[in-house]
């Protein structure tokens, strides 16, 4: 290899330019390189398209450069109102710059025109400009890595692990039933993903006056409040220890809420799941920070997980300073994408908190997540709705099994590792969508 071609091999693998003098540090070099003496290109386009299945719909996010490079994406699709037109309403702020330049794109993403990176939906959910937001820096960092000729986990740092650890969606159908949870368990130990982890909602009752004849009928039970009743306490700790009598202690279980209850009933329900060791309970206060959320941390017997809903660092440091979660879990698509999700692991870090990602994207995230995931030293588990050997798992063209053990192999493929699979993904087009605008 000659000077001029060792210079070229290093400036890909040591140098994600951000303008300015960048030293790079191959074998037997200290050579200054300027951004300018690279091939420059530029953002020529923003494309989306948007899949669907019976539940949720997909959004993908493609940013095209003028020297044919691509890089995808994805923004959240579940809602996802408005989340197309937002990303068109940026792209006139992103086409002719550098894509390369990820950070500062990002910041003063919105500017100009009156768009905004902040302001929320009223569930306390980040809102469309910001999901879009997401979709466009992840895609970006795909892009880059395509550029570079490295993973996204390179260019986030480096990897610390090789594999990445997923669980899934799973429960009894009844918990309440012994024979059930034993079917469950039986279901879970034969499953071809190998799962070890899985998310569990927890089992309520009705109101007696519930016309619907669904449910289990609890005369305590009010449907506007947010307290959990006696007989839903009883039924949930019963349930919870059918689960773990059945899947034994090798598998680690979570405990799904929704922002569903108040400070007492939080408690209440750590408490009554407490023997069963979860890993966390999720979920259970409203979304924003309130002094409630550090009072619960500090009683519960249970570690409490939360941030799914929350946008950029700002809105999680409360939380991580004040001690109102123990684990922090941003969704990416809602948080800001990945440089802004490694900004907020780095202050948990900071607090000795670990950080998991919610997921409920397909293939394309969950893959792109991994990657992020395996350069976060304090992660630890990475949610997922993929793995179940459906149309889901086939839209990206792998080399090999997506998920064994219960864990993603970290790829060593420039960007995200993976292209979409053209087939399937157009089969689950929404009405109107075309391939990437294809006419």
């Amino acid at each position: 290899m000659n000077h001029k071609d060792n210079v070229s091999h290093w400036s890909r693998r040591n140098l994600l330019a951000r303008g300015g003098l960048a030293v790079l540090a191959g074998p037997g070099l200290s050579v200054p390189l300027r951004a300018a003496e690279r091939t420059r290109t530029t953002i020529k386009d923003i494309q989306t398209m948007v899949i669907g299945g019976t539940s949720r719909t997909y959004i993908f996010i493609r940013v095209v450069a003028a020297d044919g490079h691509y890089g995808m994406g994805e923004a959240y699709g579940a809602p996802g109102v408005g989340v197309v037109e937002a990303v068109q309403a940026l792209k006139p702020t992103l086409v002719g710059k550098d894509p390369l330049e990820i950070d500062k794109l990002y910041t003063f993403l919105g500017s100009g025109g009156g768009a905004s990176l902040q302001g929320s939906r009223t569930d306390g959910s980040a809102h469309n400009l910001m999901r879009a937001a997401s979709g466009i820096e992840m895609a970006l960092w795909d892009l880059a890595g395509k550029i570079l000729n490295e993973p996204i986990s390179v260019l986030l740092g480096g990897k610390f692990r090789d594999r990445v650890r997923v669980y899934d969606h799973s429960r009894p159908r009844d918990m309440s039933d012994k024979a059930s949870c034993k079917e469950w368990a039986d279901k879970v130990r034969a499953h071809p993903s190998g799962f070890t982890a899985h998310k569990m909602d927890i089992p309520r009752t009705t109101s007696i006056w519930n016309e619907s004849g669904k449910g289990v009928p609890d005369n305590g039970h009010d449907p506007a409040n947010r307290q959990l009743t006696t007989k839903e306490i009883v039924r949930i700790a019963q349930g919870f220890e059918n689960a773990r009598e059945a899947i034994g202690w090798e598998h680690d279980i979570m405990v799904h809420c929704h922002w569903e209850f108040d400070l007492p009933s939080a408690l209440r329900l750590a408490e009554a799941v407490a023997p069963m060791k979860p890993l966390w309970l999720e979920d259970p206060l409203s979304v924003g920070y309130s002094d409630s959320w550090r009072r619960l941390t500090e009683k519960s017997p249970v570690t409490i997980l939360t941030g799914e809903n929350l946008a950029g660092k700002e809105t999680f440091a409360p939380f991580i300073v004040n001690g109102g979660c123990e684990i922090v879990n941003p969704d990416l698509r809602n948080s800001g994408g990945f440089l802004e999700g490694k900004r907020i692991a780095d202050l948990a870090s900071v607090y000795d908190l670990p950080i998991t990602t919610h997921n409920t994207a397909s293939q394309l995230h969950t893959l792109q997540l991994c990657q992020w995931a395996a350069s976060i030293r304090n992660f630890l588990i990475c949610e997922t709705s993929t793995g179940e050997s459906g149309w889901m798992d086939q839209i990206l063209k792998l080399d090999g099994p997506y998920i064994e053990k219960g864990y993603i192999k970290v790829n060593d493929k420039p960007g995200t590792g993976a292209e979409l699979n053209r087939e399937v993904v157009t089969a689950h087009l929404l009405p109107g969508e075309k391939w990437w605008g294809d006419l």
